[in-house]
């Protein structure tokens, strides 16, 4: 007797297995159980288990009867025709959903050709293994599975037209390329995605080439001239918010040009920008600290004793400023209401980004790089009809990644480019190698894919054959405007009076054990002195009980809280996280004594 669960709970047991399965599947194939039921049999524990619960990834797939395709010419002729829908294909039991669970007992053929009376499903297409971002890259069954799936997130990095109506719409942080084409190697999903609506990159000619050693570490060497003529050029879009809010006791904030008594007014050169309004002119040039919108608001902790209290009445300053590290010019500004009715103002800032050392370019098959060097055209290798690379990619990202559609879609973008063409790299139905390298050869190139190229230095000809093509490559959205930080002075917290953490916060840089030790290793050990005392502060210890002291700056003398006026107390220099760490000791009830002995 073999028992049987339903969504895990037992509800009885069957004589044969297979009989009640067969039986199960027909009756779902007619119409009469769910289509979303799933039944699995698990043969070591004799069970059979029904699932037909919500969250469960289910996928579609060919029902194959006595080893042949249930979906005909037939079908496929009322599908275009439009006679017949995808829920028809199920309801006649052509098509089903299979879990994890049921695919154990199924055997699925990836194409027509290789059904054998042993399978049992067949896939409606090899690419539909495949997700919509990874199913846009070309010569996927080339690649290697990790780097597919990196293909695949970087796509989704990329900068591009996300969308036409870009100049109406206040995004968090938007990146949009100026100048996006459609590759020239494409997929079947770049046609059902309408990928020409929204392209994310730009073709260009890439050289496999290393030079000068700038490109080592997946770093790719850029063409100066490329850059001019706008490749990978972009714009930054930032957007900020000041609304008008409301408090107790009728107080409302202050949408204005502060005055000069505001408590905490900056200087008259940061509101400079501001219309009578309150608010900054459009294609205004801004850059870190300059006010965007002008805003008091009412002082805080109103109480009965403060109403008497004149300083008290003083509004304070709380106006929108521009980003520490950002700058760029006022693109767009709106007035809008909240959901209270209280007035809202956004105002977006705009800033163009063209590629510098530093930010992030890649393929779709998963090799990313960073900028490593921008050469002047004069300056790059060039071929012999006087064609210069936009990118020169380094070899050693090849053998160790098993990238090879990144070297099909080379040959590949090459034929498209010469024969004005778009190419098919459908994962497991593109146009074969073979072919491209035949069609290649017949427009007069080398078959391979290499070519001679000269040296741009010295004008000599490199004594190895370059492979050189077209690809499309991708600017990512990880740009170094975005990243780089460094601080000298800064703010610090309140509580460890540390340097704040983050590059948003002015924040410091975080050097640990580790980072010490590479500063031993390279003899600047001295630089630890400065760089070992962030929270570095001087703190009364009292000689007789090893406990902090108090310092009295009003009588400008020390006391110890234990043993009083009456004992020598010693100013000792130390980290304020532990003197922090004493106070906690001290809550614990346990008594942290220092033992204090002279320097010399």
């Amino acid at each position: 007797m073999t028992e049987v669960y339903l969504n895990s709970k037992f509800v009885g047991t069957v004589d044969s297995a297979q009989d009640y399965i067969d039986q199960f599947k027909g009756e779902r194939r007619k119409g009469s159980i769910t289509s979303n039921a799933n039944i699995y049999h698990d043969e070591k524990a004799d069970e059979i288990r029904i699932e037909s619960s919500k969250g469960r990834a289910v996928r579609p797939l060919i029902v194959i009867k006595d080893g042949v395709s249930s979906l005909t010419e037939a079908h496929l002729k009322q599908l275009e025709k439009g006679e017949i829908t995808w829920s028809d294909l199920i309801q006649q039991g052509v098509i089903e959903y299979l879990d994890t669970a049921e695919e154990e007992n199924s055997l699925v053929a990836i194409v027509e050709d290789d059904i054998t009376p042993e399978h049992t499903h067949l896939e409606i297409s090899p690419m539909d293994m495949l997700g919509l971002t990874t199913s846009l890259v070309p010569y996927g069954n080339f690649n290697q599975s990790t780097r597919l799936n990196a293909g695949s997130k970087n796509q989704k990095q990329a900068i591009g037209f996300y969308a036409t109506n870009y100049a109406v719409r206040m995004d968090t942080d938007v990146n949009l390329l100026h100048y996006p084409q459609k590759s020239i190697v494409n997929t079947m999903m770049h046609e059902i995605s309408n990928y020409q609506n929204h392209p994310v990159g730009q073709n260009i000619t890439v050289a496999v080439l290393s030079y000068e050693g700038y490109n080592m570490e997946d770093a790719v060497i850029i063409n100066k001239s490329s850059i001019e003529r706008g490749l990978g050029r972009s714009s930054y879009f930032r957007p900020s918010v000041a609304e008008e809010l409301r408090y107790a006791g009728g107080l409302i904030d202050e949408i204005c040009i502060p005055d000069k008594e505001v408590k905490g007014y900056k200087s008259e050169r940061d509101y400079r920008y501001l219309e009578k309004d309150g608010i900054i002119y459009s294609e205004a040039k801004v850059t870190e600290g300059d006010v965007i919108i002008g805003k008091t608001s009412p002082p805080r902790f109103l109480s009965s004793l403060d109403e008497y209290n004149l300083a008290s009445s003083t509004r304070r300053e709380s106006s929108v400023a521009v980003r520490h590290g950002e700058k760029g010019i006022i693109d767009f500004i709106l007035l809008t209401e909240n959901e209270e009715g209280n007035k809202l103002i956004q105002v977006r800032v705009r800033e163009q980004r063209i590629p510098e050392v530093g930010d992030k370019f890649t393929s779709r098959h998963g090799q990313k790089g960073v900028v490593g060097l921008i050469i002047p055209q004069t300056d790059m290798p060039f071929s012999s009809s006087g064609t210069n690379p936009d990118i020169l990619f380094s070899p050693q990202g090849i053998p160790s990644r098993m990238t090879i559609s990144h070297l099909i879609e080379l040959v590949g973008g090459k034929v498209g480019a010469l024969g004005g063409r778009y190419i098919d790299g459908t994962t497991f139905d593109a146009e074969p190698e073979k072919a491209l390298r035949k069609e290649l050869l017949a427009m007069g190139f080398r078959e391979n894919g290499t070519e001679t190229l000269y040296n741009g230095h010295t004008g000599e000809k490199f004594k190895a054959k370059i492979f050189i093509g077209n690809m499309y490559y991708l600017k990512l959205k990880h740009m170094v405007a975005n990243k780089l930080h460094s601080r000298a002075r800064g703010p610090i917290q309140l509580l460890t009076r540390q340097p704040t953490e983050g590059r948003a916060k002015e924040g410091g840089l975080r050097l640990g054990e580790m980072e010490k030790d590479t500063f031993v290793a390279h003899g600047a050990s001295l630089l630890l002195k400065e760089r070992f005392d962030s929270d570095k502060t001087k703190v009364p210890v009292c000689e007789q009980c090893g406990i902090i002291a108090v310092h009295d700056e009003f009588k400008n003398k020390s006391y110890c809280p234990i043993c009083g006026d009456n004992v020598e107390i010693t100013n000792v220099e130390l980290a304020y996280a532990f003197k922090l760490i004493l106070d906690e000791f001290k809550s614990l009830c346990v008594y942290p004594k220092l033992q204090l002995k002279n320097k010399y």
